[in-house]
């Protein structure tokens, strides 16, 4: 007893030597064995059609009065609200934003390109407007057929629709299902072709969700690409799976 108690700091010492060297010694001894694990890819895609188009366009009038390029304008407005209806646009579906205002100059310039002098052309008034709508068709449609109202005197400034899907979440989360089951029968194939068997899943990560034109050569991007200009998309995602091999 009287032993331990005056050596007592020296054994601690002495047995933590050994428990350090023993750690030591398996940790030497594990290295460079194989990682009996399998990691894998699994992919999960779908096509679709766009159910809700958004459509934006605008039109514009000039003069040298503000009341009167605000009647005009207002008149143009009504021919073409009337026009949208007569093609079936629902007037729910359309979205008339606060006119823009913006005051226009003729400059003249000397020899050397400096402005001699600036003259007020008039008030140029811009009425933007913005269908959004899921009947796709109708207003795919009759965003090809606005030419018609150069007849009564309107130049509509037409965009291209833009093609949206409002059920993304439902869609990812059977993509995501897919994938996960797409890569847990690649590991099995891959584990049973070694002689193996698969055992427990270690991790799962899961990759940047990507929406595609459908058949379209577009590029993914590296945080995720978001088609609007197509009404048939592809949506393509990955799961990245890590497995035991028992």
């Amino acid at each position: 007893m009287e032993f331990l108690k005056s050596n007592f700091k020296s054994l601690i010492i002495t047995l933590a030597v050994v428990i350090t060297g023993y750690i030591l010694g398996n940790s030497y001894l594990s290295k460079g064995k194989a990682d009996p694990t399998i990691s894998v890819t699994g992919l999960g895609e779908a096509s679709f059609d766009s159910d809700l188009i958004v459509w934006r366009a605008d039109f514009s009038r000039k003069n040298m009065s503000l009341k009167e390029a605000y009647n005009e304008l207002n008149k143009d407005l009504k021919l073409v609200k009337e026009y949208l209806s007569k093609k079936g646009i629902e007037a729910s579906d359309i979205v008339i934003e606060a006119a823009s205002i913006q005051k226009d100059y003729s400059n003249e310039y000397d020899e050397i390109g400096n402005i001699r002098s600036s003259l007020f052309s008039g008030y140029n008034l811009t009425q933007n407007m913005i269908i959004q709508s899921k009947n796709v068709n109708l207003v795919e449609k009759t965003s090809r057929e606005v030419s018609e109202l150069i007849d009564a005197g309107i130049e509509l400034n037409s965009n291209a629709p833009q093609y949206y899907y409002t059920k993304l979440a439902a869609l990812k989360l059977s993509m995501i299902e897919q994938a996960t089951k797409d890569a847990y029968n690649r590991a099995m194939k891959i584990a049973e072709s070694g002689g193996g068997s698969l055992g427990n899943m270690k991790s799962a990560d899961m990759g940047v969700f990507q929406i595609t034109g459908e058949n379209s050569s577009e590029d993914f991007e590296w945080g995720g690409s978001f088609n609007t200009s197509s009404k048939r998309k592809t949506a393509n995602i990955t799961m990245r799976l890590k497995y035991e091999i028992d």
